[in-house]
């Protein structure tokens, strides 16, 4: 009696187990993608020093920035730390302009946000051309249907004010596009006096300032430009996908005047303006932001409001030297000649006769640890980009470089013809 009574009483959780596992195996038989191994597997990351055209490393501080944990997107706090970005740009920029934010997206997403809001079918546009960013804003303006003209330097060389005055009286453009910092080329583009010319003939004045924001000295307000960007992965040593970005309110009333919406829902300025509070209106929903990007954006900001933007200046300038004159003694020629137009953040070199720049790369990878990169866009093949932006802007970053371009060049195979 005992038996069968403690035989009845197991026999539900038998076969409860029972169950459980032909479920189980019924549930298997449905999939037909196993779990991935490598997902199986810990995240492995090695540690290199960033000296390439970007991303640069990420300081601990900004790292535990974006560690942190996650709040909403439209939480009281996250519209504060909004408020604080929105305050660091208008220091690094140099403006006082209200409509300034940051994209969600990383710097090319920020060229395509000043042109989609600039730019309405019909619109004439000149782009100036001197790398590879020129490149890509005219491509861009041509997908959104703008007539677009081009203004064109050699890679290596900077546009005068006399080039850009002849364009805009042959061309007679509502925007003209010009790079600050080309970093394909390594090219820091003069703006003194650009945005008065422009604003003379009716037009408006867009700045890429990716590479150089924070390296190279910009003044929005002064030099009266209409629409600056930048991105977060380069001086200020956060991770890629936010953007800093800002209108003028020249640029601002061509917003409100437009005949037509941005093609682009995301970028578009109207609603962005909105969530970052710069319209005077209640805040509303666009989009999830990526709140931790914002997060060690906000620090990547503070760090450079500490540091002060003139000693950031000094610091890339004079890093920038000591690389080039090191360069120099290795026997290697710099590709931009004049010293005035060279990038302080990315310094450009040509590859020596008889390498291979990816054997260059590959050696410094491998037995260095150190990144740089070859030439992009019409620098592809001829070049080595050497960067030194934010907290990779030092001395000792410097002589590491060096010391591992001297190795590379005893040892890599060099061709005899």
């Amino acid at each position: 009696m005992l038996a069968a009574a403690q035989a009845a009483s197991t026999a539900p959780l038998l076969w409860a187990q029972l169950l459980g596992t032909a479920r189980r195996a019924m549930a298997t038989s449905l999939l037909h993608v196993p779990p991935p191994q490598g997902l199986l597997r810990p995240l492995a990351v090695p540690e290199r020093l960033l000296l390439g055209p970007g991303p640069s490393n990420v300081p601990p501080r900004i790292q535990a920035a974006g560690g942190r944990q996650l709040l909403g997107h439209m939480h009281p706090e996250v519209l504060q730390v909004m408020d604080e970005i929105k305050a660091g740009i208008q220091y690094a920029f140099q403006t006082q302009n209200r409509l300034t934010l940051a994209i969600s997206g990383s710097g090319h997403c920020a060229m395509e946000a000043a042109l989609f809001n600039l730019l309405e079918p019909g619109d004439t546009v000149l782009v100036a051309i001197n790398g590879i960013w020129g490149q890509r804003a005219a491509d861009i303006a041509r997908r959104l249907g703008a007539n677009v003209y081009e203004l064109l330097k050699p890679p290596g060389k900077y546009f005068t004010p006399q080039d850009i005055e002849q364009g805009l009286v042959q061309h007679k453009p509502l925007v003209l596009f010009i790079t600050h910092g080309e970093s394909s080329t390594g090219v820091l583009q003069p703006l003194e006096g650009l945005g008065e010319l422009c604003h003379r003939h009716g037009c408006l004045l867009l700045v890429d300032a990716v590479a150089s924001l924070g390296g190279a000295p910009i003044f929005m307000d002064q030099q009266e430009i209409d629409v600056l960007y930048s991105g977060s992965q380069k001086v200020l040593n956060a991770p890629p996908g936010s953007a800093p970005i800002s209108f003028s309110e020249r640029a601002r009333e061509k917003l409100l005047k437009r005949k037509t919406k941005p093609l682009s829902f995301y970028l578009d300025m109207g609603w962005l303006a909105n969530y970052w509070g710069c319209d005077g209106e209640p805040r509303r929903y666009h989009h999830t932001a990526p709140i931790n990007s914002f997060f060690s954006l906000r620090e990547g900001l503070a760090i450079l409001a500490e540091l002060g933007l003139e000693r950031s200046w000094e610091q890339h300038r004079a890093n920038c030297t000591q690389l080039c004159q090191g360069l120099l003694d290795l026997g290697l020629e710099l590709f931009v000649k004049e010293e005035k137009a060279r990038l302080p953040t990315i310094t450009t070199v040509r590859v020596p006769e008889g390498y291979n720049w990816k054997d260059i790369t590959a050696f410094l990878m491998d037995n260095h640890g150190v990144e740089i990169a070859g030439g992009l866009g019409p620098t592809a093949g001829k070049v080595l980009r050497i960067g030194l932006m934010g907290c990779n802007s030092t001395g000792a970053n410097v002589d590491r470089v060096l010391r591992a371009l001297q190795d590379a060049l005893n040892r890599c195979h060099r061709s005899r013809l």
